[in-house]
C-alpha cells in the first residue's frame, strides 16, 4: 500500500519539530482496529503536544490528535468490520499512542465507539473530546440533582470547545445559561448559542471575596479552574454542583470548606480520558440526539489540513480561537 501523511512531533536534546511526514502501515502502533481517518480536531492537549514545552507527550516521535472519526479499514476484533463508521476520543490517543493527525490510525478495539446515527464524521469532530466533556459534565450534574427549575447554570471559558458545547447543550435542554468569557467581542456568539446572559471574566474575580456569598448558580461547567473557582463556589446554591474538567486558568485555587459543609456544594471531577465504555457509548448516543447543539457549525473557528495543523495549534495555545479547529484528512 502507498504511504499516507501524518503530522509528526519529534524531539532530541537539541531540537523539537512538528512536521508532516509520510508513513506506512507498518509504522503504526499495535491495535486491533485500523481506521481511515476523515476528520480530527485540535484540542488544548493537542496544542500542548505540538509545543516544545507542552509536557503531555509520553514518548517521541508522536502523532498528535486525541480525537478522530473515520471508517474502519481493517479489524481483527469481531465488534468492528471493514466499512464501519467509528470515532475515537482520548485514552492515550495522541499522547502515548499515534493519534488522529494522520491518514490512518491503528488503535485498541476497546477505544473505538460506533459513530451514532445523527452524526457525520465532521460533526463528531466539531464535538470531539470537548463535546464529550461538556456532555459528561452536564450528565454528572444532573445525576447530582441539577434540573431546569433549580436556577441558572454558569459556563466558564465559554468560547472554548468545552464551553461552547456546554452553552449550546444546556440551552437545548431548556436551562438558563450564563456564559463567562474574557473576550468582549464574542458576547453575541455566546448569545446566539443560547446563553441568556454573558458574564465578564473579571466579575468572577472581585477584589473583595467572601468565604460565603449570596446563593445564585445551581450548577457550573468549569474547564478553567484557577483561583476564581473559589468565588464561584461561594455563590453556588444549596447542593449545587461544579463540574470541573480543566485548568486553563491554573491548577490551584484557595478556598474555605464553608460552601461544602454549610451548603453541601459538590465539586465533580470530570475525566473524559479514561471514562469507561459503559458510560461513553450511551453518552455519545445522547450527544447525537437531545444534546446535539443546534448551531453546531457556528462552533467551527476554521478547518485546516495537516499542513496547517501545527500553526493552528499555536493559535489554540495562545487563546486566539473561538470554538473548534477541525483537521480534515
Amino acid at each position: 500500500m502507498e504511504g499516507f501523511n501524518a503530522l509528526m512531533v519529534e524531539r532530541t536534546e537539541e531540537r523539537f519539530s512538528a512536521h508532516v511526514k509520510e508513513l506506512r502501515m507498518e509504522d503504526l502502533p499495535p491495535g486491533e482496529v485500523t481506521i481511515r481517518v476523515r476528520y480530527s480536531g485540535i484540542n488544548y492537549k493537542d496544542a500542548l503536544a505540538c509545543s516544545p514545552n507542552g509536557r503531555v507527550v509520553r514518548t517521541y516521535p508522536m502523532v498528535p490528535g486525541i480525537d478522530l472519526a473515520g471508517t474502519v479499514a481493517a479489524s481483527s476484533d469481531p465488534r468492528f468490520r471493514e466499512g464501519d463508521e467509528v470515532l475515537v476520543t482520548s485514552y492515550e490517543l495522541g499522547t502515548g499512542h499515534y493519534g488522529g493527525f494522520s491518514g490512518y490510525a491503528r488503535v485498541p478495539a476497546d477505544w473505538v465507539v460506533p459513530l451514532p446515527k445523527g452524526l457525520s464524521h465532521r460533526e463528531a469532530m466539531i464535538l470531539g473530546t470537548a463535546g464529550f466533556t461538556a456532555a459528561l459534565s452536564i450528565q454528572r450534574m444532573e445525576e447530582n440533582g441539577l434540573n431546569k427549575e433549580r436556577g441558572p447554570v454558569l459556563v466558564r471559558g465559554a468560547t472554548g470547545g468545552v464551553g461552547s458545547n456546554s452553552v449550546s447543550m444546556l440551552a437545548a435542554l431548556g436551562y438558563e445559561v450564563e456564559a463567562s468569557t474574557g473576550k468582549s467581542a464574542d458576547h453575541q456568539y455566546l448569545l446566539d448559542l443560547g446563553a441568556t446572559r454573558v458574564v465578564p471574566r473579571e466579575e468572577l474575580s472581585p477584589s473583595v471575596r467572601k468565604p460565603m456569598d449570596k446563593e445564585y448558580w445551581a450548577g457550573c461547567v468549569d474547564p478553567v479552574g484557577g483561583d476564581s473557582l473559589a468565588y464561584v463556589l461561594s455563590r453556588m446554591k444549596y447542593a449545587g454542583s461544579v463540574a470541573l474538567s480543566g485548568l486553563t486558568g491554573g491548577g490551584e485555587f484557595t478556598a474555605t470548606v464553608f460552601p461544602f459543609i454549610l451548603r453541601g456544594v459538590n465539586v465533580l471531577g470530570i475525566d473524559s480520558v479514561y471514562c469507561p465504555a459503559e458510560i461513553r457509548s450511551p453518552l455519545w448516543e445522547r450527544i447525537a440526539g437531545e444534546l446535539k447543539p443546534r448551531l453546531l457549525e457556528r462552533m467551527v473557528y476554521k478547518e485546516v489540513t495537516l499542513d496547517g495543523a501545527a500553526e493552528a495549534a499555536q493559535e489554540v495555545l495562545g487563546g486566539k480561537v473561538r470554538g473548534r479547529v477541525l483537521v480534515s484528512l
